[in-house]
């Protein structure tokens, strides 16, 4: 038979049968293949585009096994989506190391890149090669990069004065969903940051910032701990619920007899050898609550769990204790605390204890639920921010929006220069890269005006986002700061009476910005210049 319609087989009762092949795949090349990739990344782009700004449009993912999330985060909204394009797998790798290394501004770097793609298609047609496309894009985003240097403003970063960084997390969560309670929400997040923050090294450990959730109560319970939050309680119910001057001893040993660790069998043929076996447990367990008291510690956290016997035993020589803490708890309780983790009885030493002020127990409402508290801990900069919600969906969010707040007041620790939101630095760079392009004789300045181009996509996305006329509004706000040479002005999305991004105190790290222009430019530069696509075992058809 004919190869490529198909091959016949025989099944064991003899009746023929035929298995049809794929026929043979058609590979996209030259500017077929370009202009696939760029319908590919626009239509990553524009799921994106809805979700950008303050008054931005959330978007509903469901999984497999049936979990709701509700963001509009974009790395998050990318990162869940189940993309089966390469190209479009690009632009989820590009929001992924904006996430990575910036934290915020997730969105906006896909949209730009879309925006950049959607751009290129409009040159291709007209007959520009790609190269001189890329080469255009590139001379561009170095004119950005230095316009959003020029306009930068320095910005004070000192723990004693906070309402500037406050503003500045307030931009970042002013467009997710817990935005109704979003200056505690900033405040939080400042607090935090400031707590761990080293201003020598000029950096933070986020390490030592843990984020903790609990379903139940409303966004405004929300509060930072001093210390850190565990989700466990006593080990016994009659154990004391607030302890003071607390000396921790922390172990990842079991509280149970050794066990041997070969193959063994214990025969128990009478009553004396089961009480034998039942003295020599309890003397084992006293013996290991003995070992704790000894080095002066009044409260056993325990990677491991035990027995109602060692639970109760623990009680009566008055060791309060927790069990079943994971690793990663242990780890940072060890930190909190200046404790260390001891994997073996022998090893313990009142050296080797942690030490905190309180450790007490949170109990919420009517239900059973209780978490431990350990506050005013001898590493006095670890933090956890406890987040409290109606549903397991908002408090997920409240996650994912409070990581990108502290991201942005670690930016500013890193770097404190800032640019202004709502489109303006976008606008400003655009009318930079306008007047270069101008200058130049080669046919890369239709790239660079192109390139200008799709800075507006930002700016418009707002206005389009918010309600406001997209085209009117950016034109207008674009008149004004040729005229005015104000590169502040940008899109009012709050409908706040006045376009200057510093009096509505809409700030954006100049971290942020750069990543931004400069990701979406290399990933847009990289589809550009990819013009076959070969799948494992193609041999082109040769």
């Amino acid at each position: 038979m004919d190869q490529q319609a198909g091959t016949l087989a025989f099944d064991e009762f003899g009746r023929p049968f035929i298995i049809i092949r794929d026929m043979q795949q058609k590979r996209l090349s030259g500017l077929e293949a370009t202009k696939s990739h760029i319908l590919a990344g626009k239509a990553v782009a524009n799921i994106l585009k809805t979700s950008l700004g303050p008054k931005g449009l959330d978007k509903m993912m469901i999984s497999p096994d049936g979990d709701v999330t509700v963001t509009n985060d974009g790395a998050t909204i990318l990162g869940q989506m189940d993309v089966e394009h390469q190209i479009a797998k690009l632009m989820v790798q590009l929001s992924r190391s904006q996430d990575d290394e910036i934290g915020d501004g997730t969105t906006g770097v896909v949209v730009l890149a879309g925006a950049l793609l959607e751009q290129a298609e409009q040159l291709l047609d007209r007959g520009i090669h790609p190269i001189r496309i890329a080469d255009g894009y590139d001379l561009a985003s170095r004119i950005a990069l230095q316009k959003i240097a020029e306009i930068g403003d320095s910005f004070p970063v000192d723990p004693n004065n906070k309402e500037p960084l406050i503003q500045t997390a307030m931009t970042s969560l002013g467009s997710k969903i817990i935005n109704r309670c979003h200056r505690q929400m900033a405040e939080i997040a400042v607090d935090a940051i400031l707590s761990v923050a080293d201003f020598e090294r000029r950096d933070v450990d986020f390490e030592l910032i843990k984020v903790e959730g609990k379903v139940g109560g409303k966004l405004e319970d929300t509060m930072l701990v001093r210390g850190v939050i565990v989700d466990k309680d006593m080990s016994h119910p009659q154990m004391p619920k607030a302890l003071k001057d607390v000396k921790m001893a922390i172990l990842t040993c079991p509280f149970e007899p050794p066990k041997p660790k070969t193959k063994h069998k214990l025969d128990v043929t009478s009553v004396e050898d089961y009480q034998n076996l039942q003295e020599y447990e309890k003397k084992k367990f006293q013996d290991m609550v003995q070992q704790v008291k000894a080095t002066g510690a009044n409260l056993a956290i325990c990677q491991w769990g035990f027995d109602d016997e060692a639970n109760h035993l623990l009680l009566q020589n008055e060791l309060p204790a927790v069990r079943w803490v994971g690793g990663p708890e242990i780890e940072l309780i060890a930190i909190a605390t200046g404790g260390r983790i001891v994997p073996r009885f022998e090893e313990l030493s009142t050296e080797k204890l942690g030490k905190a002020g309180i450790v007490r127990e949170l109990s919420f409402g009517t239900t059973k639920d209780r978490m431990l508290v350990i506050e005013e801990c001898k590493n006095s900069r670890a933090v956890t921010i406890f987040i409290r919600g109606g549903n397991k969906m908002i408090i997920e969010e409240a996650k994912r929006s409070l990581h990108d707040a502290l991201c942005v007041i670690r930016n500013l620790v890193r770097d404190n220069r800032i640019v202004y939101g709502g489109g303006a630095a976008e606008i400003a760079c655009s009318l930079a890269v306008s007047q270069e392009a101008d200058k130049i004789s080669t046919i890369e300045q239709y790239a660079m005006r192109a390139f200008a181009d799709a800075l507006e996509s930002i700016p418009m996305a707002l206005a389009e986002n918010s309600g406001s006329h997209p085209i009117r509004t950016l034109a207008s706000v674009k008149s004004r700061q040729l005229k005015e040479n104000n590169p502040r002005l940008g899109i009012d999305c709050l409908n706040k009476g006045t376009n200057d991004m510093k009096e509505q105190l809409v700030i954006e790290t100049l971290l942020a910005k750069k990543q931004q222009i400069s990701l979406a430019t290399q990933l847009v530069r990289m589809i550009l210049k990819i013009d076959d696509i070969r799948t494992p075992g193609d041999s082109g058809g040769y």
